[in-house]
């Protein structure tokens, strides 16, 4: 089998199984495969899945801060954007701790935060950004729906080498 069937078989099958796992327990799909999508990105490997996670997370902590200012500070119709722009800027500048150097696993992280935060109705609250609920906290549902879709990437990838072995 080619190497790209391999993967489109592994990555099809394991993309259903993580849907309906998803759908089950109320996280978010969309994160996962962001999340999935990063790992290839930076080199499907298990480098990349300690650079996708970490990466991942240093984006939605950074986009929990941005949330965080936008509740409780009130800086008039330009808040949003200075808050946003603050943040982005320290996220990008943490780049130079090594951790935190991918910087593209952290936009996707920050990103996929504020997707959610912006399109689910009352997920922009503090009572939902601080509640310890796996279904209720936008942070927590994005986090492990992102770490989930990255340890998915990683369990294609190795499957898709498993296919294209030759016995």
């Amino acid at each position: 089998m080619t190497p790209l069937v391999a993967l489109a078989l592994s990555i099809g099958v394991l993309g259903g199984i993580a849907t309906a796992l998803y759908l089950k327990v109320g996280l978010a799909i969309w994160a996962g495969f962001i999340a999935w999508a990063c790992f290839f990105h930076t080199g499907g490997d298990t480098e990349a899945l300690k650079k996708t996670i970490i990466g991942n997370l240093f984006g939605i902590f950074c986009a929990a801060v941005a949330a965080f200012l936008l509740l409780n500070t009130n800086l008039g119709a330009a808040g949003p954007a200075v808050i946003v722009g603050i943040t982005v800027f320290l996220m990008v500048l943490g780049a130079h701790l090594k951790p935190f150097s991918t910087v593209p696993a952290s936009v996707y992280g920050y990103a996929a935060t504020f997707a959610y935060l912006l399109q689910t109705a009352e997920a922009m609250v503090i009572g939902k950004l601080v509640a310890i609920d796996i279904r209720g906290n936008p942070i927590l549902v994005v986090a492990i729906s992102m770490v989930l879709g990255a340890l998915f990437g990683l369990a294609s990838a190795k499957l898709a080498g498993m296919l294209t072995k030759k016995a």
